[in-house]
């Protein structure tokens, strides 16, 4: 059995609050043949009148007066959703799902998404924290819209990544356990008790990368998945360890920060999957990125992105 249409339920309403077919075809910009043929076809379809005269205007019946409520919220529906794509089509709201690690939700972040949300206050943005490696699947996957991530050292087919900043390595030791040395090797830290980030994200890989520049296995007495917490394990004292230094934008009491030697960085960068449609509220997020990148660790503007995001 075929369904309604919106038109007829238009017709329908309208002649039943001008009290005229004549007037409802006038008012949608119809003519009356057509406005009483749709009538009969909606009659038609749900099998019963709908309308009747009296005395010289068009009323419901039983059946259309019942009809009334539902067919107003059938079109009001559809006036909603056409309101709502137009709206996303001026750019006056939207939608990002973001996916991203702690440090950079911590850090980096809160700027950004401060001045998007400034610059487009109906944009919702929606933020999941997890490692690299989980954003990037749940980017492919078509569960986010976009991730701020570790840069791994490639990535799906279907994604495209543009790294934003080279963040370095350092290394966080208590003041009571730092060597004298200005600058610290693989050697010099594994005589330390560490407190590493768990293993398993592009970040740790990095530090367990260093370790065995200098010939050594990593032997942590802890391996933590919240940058803060180990932040406060060091500045008690407990063990050293290595971080970014995004994740130290300020000093902690306690502790000394010292640069490693063979220099270690990673890169940190935005993900898209290729297909994905740039709309309003993605581009200000690309472009307050770069605007909100810390100088001191931003990437030389000669290294380019790894491949170009979709525009």
């Amino acid at each position: 059995m075929p369904s309604p249409s919106l038109r007829q339920f238009r017709i329908f309403l309208a002649a039943i609050e001008t009290g005229s077919v004549t007037a409802a075809a006038r008012a949608l910009n119809v003519t009356q043949p057509a406005a009483s043929q749709q009538l009969r076809e909606l009659e038609k379809i749900l099998g019963t009148r709908l309308l009747v005269r009296a005395g010289g205007r068009v009323a419901p019946t039983t059946a259309g007066a019942a009809l009334v409520g539902p067919a107003g919220r059938v079109q009001a529906a559809v006036d909603e959703a056409v309101a709502v794509v137009a709206a996303h089509r001026a750019g006056d709201t939207g939608r990002i799902r973001l996916g991203t690690g702690a440090t950079a939700c911590i850090y980096l972040l809160p700027p950004v998404l401060a001045a998007v949300k400034r610059r487009m206050p109906g944009l919702e943005i929606i933020i999941a924290t997890g490692n690299s490696e989980d954003m990037l699947e749940r980017l492919e996957a078509g569960d986010l819209d976009v991730a701020l991530a570790t840069m791994p050292g490639s990535v799906g087919r279907s994604l495209a990544a543009t790294r934003v900043l080279e963040d370095p390595m350092v290394a966080l030791v208590p003041e009571s356990l730092a060597p004298a040395a200005p600058v610290l090797t693989p050697a010099d830290l594994a005589a330390l008790p560490l407190i590493l980030y768990e293993p398993g994200g592009t970040t740790r890989s990095v530090i367990d990368g260093w370790f065995r520049q200098g010939g050594i296995r990593a032997r942590p007495i802890m391996e933590l998945g919240s940058i803060e917490a180990i932040k406060m394990l060091v500045g008690s004292g407990l063990g050293a360890s290595v971080m970014p230094a995004l994740a130290l934008p300020e000093p902690i009491a306690g502790t000394v920060v010292r640069p490693l030697a063979p220099a270690a960085s990673r890169d940190v960068g935005y993900v898209l999957r290729r297909s994905q449609v740039m709309d309003r509220g993605l581009r200000l997020f690309v472009e307050e990125l770069g605007r909100a990148v810390p100088v001191s660790l931003a990437r030389p503007t000669s290294s380019g992105p790894a491949s170009a995001p979709p525009s």
